[in-house]
């Protein structure tokens, strides 16, 4: 880790509120409690308010704050690659956020980090996410955000169809195969359904408020538990 970062690192820990030792920074920032002291007097030098003293802790006064867009490179990288996972895999109105918040990003942050923004060499192919599941997925996010039932009709693997109105709740990706978390109106339980197999997908003006037991947490525990009816369930395997 570079200095610098190190530096930001620890008055990001200070920032909690609470009295930090100089062995639990090091412990997290993987140095000698020797560094600590020494960046703890280079902090306190440079006008970042540190009080406290070696052997007993150290606290940052309040009221101090840093610019809130100081990236680590792996950091930077992080960012992109998600970029890159939104524009491949997401609907187009969350890619082309991405690269708008990419954009703020770049213009803000020093010269050096601003090349590593391009020079990513993690990539994501997005050959298998046609443009009619992109918009699928924009339908169910806003739907999602808004407590909006959706309607749309269903193909299982079997090749049977049936309509449905559910309550969507999240969003699931499985490597290759985006599934969505509802109730299901038509079922009256929890169902999980593959965005590829949906049709004549609708956003209905009825609303839906998540009552105990028909949430996002209930739906999770559920899950988490085995409790999904066979044949339900997320898939495990991206082949399926």
């Amino acid at each position: 880790m570079r200095r610098a970062d190190r530096l930001f690192q620890i008055v990001q820990h200070l920032r909690k509120g609470r009295l930090v030792t100089a062995a639990e920074l090091a412990r997290c920032l993987e140095v000698s409690e020797r560094t600590v002291y020494r960046d703890m007097r280079d902090l306190a030098s440079s006008g970042v308010p540190v009080e406290g003293e070696a052997g007993v802790g150290y606290l940052l006064r309040d009221g101090y704050d840093l610019p809130p867009l100081m990236f680590t490179q792996d950091e930077v990288e992080a960012l992109v690659v998600g970029a890159r996972l939104a524009r491949a895999w997401v609907g187009g109105a969350l890619a082309d956020a991405a690269a708008r918040a990419l954009d703020k990003v770049e213009a803000v942050v020093p010269e050096a980090r601003r090349r590593e923004l391009a020079d990513s060499r993690v990539f994501v192919p997005d050959f298998s996410f046609p443009a009619p599941l992109r918009d699928r997925m924009d339908v169910l996010r806003c739907a999602i955000n808004a407590r909006r039932v959706v309607m749309f009709d269903y193909r299982r693997q079997d090749g049977t169809h049936s309509a449905r109105a559910v309550q969507p709740l999240g969003l699931f990706f499985w490597g290759r195969v985006w599934t969505l978390g509802a109730w299901c109106e038509l079922r009256e339980e929890f169902r999980s359904f593959r965005i590829d197999r949906m049709e004549t997908l609708l956003p209905l003006d009825r609303r839906f408020d998540e009552i105990p037991g028909r949430g996002l947490d209930d739906y999770l525990a559920l899950w988490r538990r085995g409790g999904l009816p066979a044949g339900v369930r997320p898939p495990q395997t991206p082949s399926m």
